[in-house]
C-alpha cells in the first residue's frame, strides 16, 4: 500500500558535477605560491647538498636562514653556498609558478564557461528566472508580485499507532499516514502554484503498465499527485488506512486534480487544475504497485504567509550606460 523507499530518486547529473568538483580541487592544488619568501627554498651548497629554508639573509660572510625542516634560525658560511646553482633553481621555480598560475586561470575560465552553459540549459520559469539546479523539486511562487523559486525538501511520512507492518498484519483496524507539525516550512502565496520535478524515469515495466500502448511512457500517468493534508492533534494526515473484518484494506486520501507536462531537460511540471484553498498539502509519488511513497514534498497555501527563505528571484536587468547604443537585438 505504501512504499517507504529511500530518498534520492533524482537524476543528479553526477558525472558533470563530479568533474566540476575534481576540477575545482585541481585549481586549488596548482595555485601558485604567493611569493618566494612564503614557500620553502633551496640553498644549494657546493658539495651538492642543500638546505630547505623558508627565508634567508646574507650578513657579511655568513648566511642566516630559517630552516623549513626544523623551524629554527641557523647560520652557515656564505662561501659554502653555490650561488649560481641556487639562483638557477629559484628561477626554475618561479617559471613553474607562472605556468601553474596560467593553468589555474585557464581552468577557472573553463569551469565558469561550463557553469554558464549548464545554467543556460535550465528551464526559464519566469522572465529572468531559471530553475537553480538540474534536479530536485521546486515551487514557482509569487511574493508581492515578484516571481520566486523555492526548493521543496523531502519529508518522510510515518504510520501512526505502531509499526507500518501492522497495516498488513491486521493488528489495527485504522491507521493514519502523517507528517509531523501543523505547517510545512514552504508556504505558497498563490492558489495555483507550479511544481517542477526532475526525476529518474520509472522502470520500463512500470511505464508500460501505466500505458500499454507505449513501451516507455513519456509522462507516467499521475505518477505525481497533490494531496491535501488534514490537521489532527498537531500533525498533518496524508491518508487514512482501514481494514474491515474480512481483512480488506482501503485507504482514504484527498487528491487534488492536477495536470503534468514534460518540459525541456527532463523536467516535469505539475500544476493544480483548479485553485487550491488555503491549507496544507503535499506532492506525493504514486508507485506502480506499492501505492504512495512515504517520502513526500510538503507545502502550504497561505497568501498572508511571510516570504520563504532562500528563494531565487529574477536576475536584475542591466541598466544601459548613458549614451550607450543598443545592440543588434535592440538591447
Amino acid at each position: 500500500m505504501f512504499a517507504g523507499i529511500c530518498p534520492g530518486m533524482f537524476s543528479k547529473a553526477r558525472h558533470r558535477w563530479l568533474a566540476l568538483a575534481v576540477a575545482a580541487i585541481a585549481v586549488f592544488a596548482i595555485l601558485p605560491r604567493s611569493s618566494a619568501q612564503d614557500r620553502p627554498q633551496r640553498l644549494i651548497l657546493k658539495d651538492g647538498s642543500y638546505q630547505m629554508v623558508t627565508k634567508y639573509e646574507v650578513n657579511g660572510d655568513r648566511v642566516r636562514y630559517l630552516s623549513a625542516e626544523r623551524d629554527e634560525w641557523e647560520e652557515l658560511p656564505k662561501s659554502l653556498v653555490d650561488w649560481p646553482a641556487t639562483e638557477k633553481y629559484e628561477a626554475a621555480e618561479k617559471e613553474k609558478d607562472r605556468a601553474t598560475a596560467a593553468a589555474a586561470v585557464q581552468l577557472n575560465k573553463e569551469i565558469e564557461n561550463e557553469n554558464q552553459a549548464a545554467t543556460a540549459k535550465l528551464p526559464e520559469v519566469a522572465p529572468g528566472l531559471r530553475l537553480p539546479s538540474d534536479s530536485g523539486v521546486f515551487l514557482l511562487d509569487s511574493f508581492q508580485s515578484e516571481p520566486q523559486v523555492v526548493e521543496v525538501r523531502e519529508a518522510e511520512g510515518d504510520v501512526s499507532q505502531g509499526s507500518r507492518g501492522n497495516i498488513f498484519r491486521g493488528a489495527l483496524a485504522k491507521q493514519a499516514v502523517e507528517l509531523p507539525g501543523e505547517h510545512a516550512k514552504v508556504q505558497c502565496h498563490v492558489d495555483i502554484p507550479s511544481f517542477y520535478l526532475n526525476v529518474e524515469p520509472p522502470a520500463p515495466a512500470a511505464a508500460q503498465a501505466q500505458n500499454p500502448q507505449s513501451p516507455q511512457a513519456a509522462v507516467p500517468f499521475e505518477r505525481f499527485r497533490i494531496i491535501r493534508t488534514q490537521p489532527k492533534a498537531g500533525k498533518r494526515i496524508l491518508a487514512e488506512v482501514t481494514r474491515n473484518v474480512g481483512g480488506k484494506v482501503g485507504q482514504e486520501e484527498h487528491f487534488e486534480k492536477t495536470t503534468t507536462t514534460r518540459i525541456a531537460g527532463g523536467w516535469l511540471k505539475l500544476t493544480p487544475a483548479a485553485s487550491l484553498a488555503p491549507g496544507e498539502y503535499a506532492v506525493v509519488e504514486m508507485m506502480d504497485k506499492e501505492g504512495m511513497n512515504l517520502y513526500v514534498w510538503d507545502f502550504g497555501v497561505n497568501p498572508n504567509a511571510p516570504a520563504n527563505q532562500n528563494s531565487w528571484r529574477p536576475e536584475p536587468k542591466e541598466t544601459p550606460r548613458p549614451g550607450a547604443k543598443p545592440d543588434a537585438q535592440g538591447k
